[in-house]
């Protein structure tokens, strides 16, 4: 069952252009934002170690998340790339938290939420991506990725229901992936993941 919605503003074509013509710097950006992933889903694990029926999902979605990481590592290693020295800050990322509320079951909410959507774009780009790319490893790999991510898109709504009733969940995932739309569409375009 699809629990995710699809995303209201599909990326700019000018994104993967931007993407294909420098694929050394997306795989960089790619493998910080799957490192990124991995200690997002492990830090929801860490502020709520209450919420005991979503842990289990929470640290394998880590552990995927980690090998992605892996994988990505090893494409950057094979093509003599290493990783960003710096982390950079992901305004996109930050700019989704400023719609999280403040009230401590609105704010689990939100952020279960918030990851479906990330998860949902990545999916949307990486499905672009693989699109893009010409027959071979690294077309699977992205085939896959684009497979897993939208998984994940699901999953964290699916966790949402567990707390929360479904009107107001997919009310509210509605209203967050619509400023989503919006967000994405006033930053400028770059060959980052997101």
């Amino acid at each position: 069952m699809q629990y995710r919605l699809p995303v209201v503003k599909p990326s700019n074509p000018k994104w993967i252009e931007t993407v294909m013509a420098n694929f050394s710097f997306f795989l960089q950006d790619h493998a910080g934002c799957e490192r990124k992933a991995s200690a997002s889903a492990m830090s929801l694990v860490a502020k709520y170690p209450n919420r005991v029926e979503i842990i289990p999902e929470l640290i394998d979605t880590a552990l995927e998340e980690m090998e992605h990481f892996r994988d990505v590592y090893k494409l950057l290693k094979a093509q003599g790339l290493q990783l960003q020295h710096e982390i950079t800050e992901d305004l996109y990322v930050k700019e989704l938290l400023k719609l999280c509320r403040t009230g401590r079951d609105e704010h689990f909410m939100d952020r279960l939420l918030l990851v479906s959507i990330i998860e949902n774009r990545a999916a949307e780009r990486f499905k672009l991506i693989y699109e893009h790319l010409p027959e071979g490893d690294l077309k699977k790999f992205y085939h896959q990725l684009w497979a897993s991510e939208a998984k994940h898109g699901d999953l964290f709504v699916k966790m949402a229901l567990n707390y929360f009733d479904e009107e107001s969940t997919y009310k509210r995932l509605n209203e967050l992936n619509n400023a989503e739309g919006e967000i994405l569409e006033a930053m400028p375009i770059t060959g980052k993941l997101h």
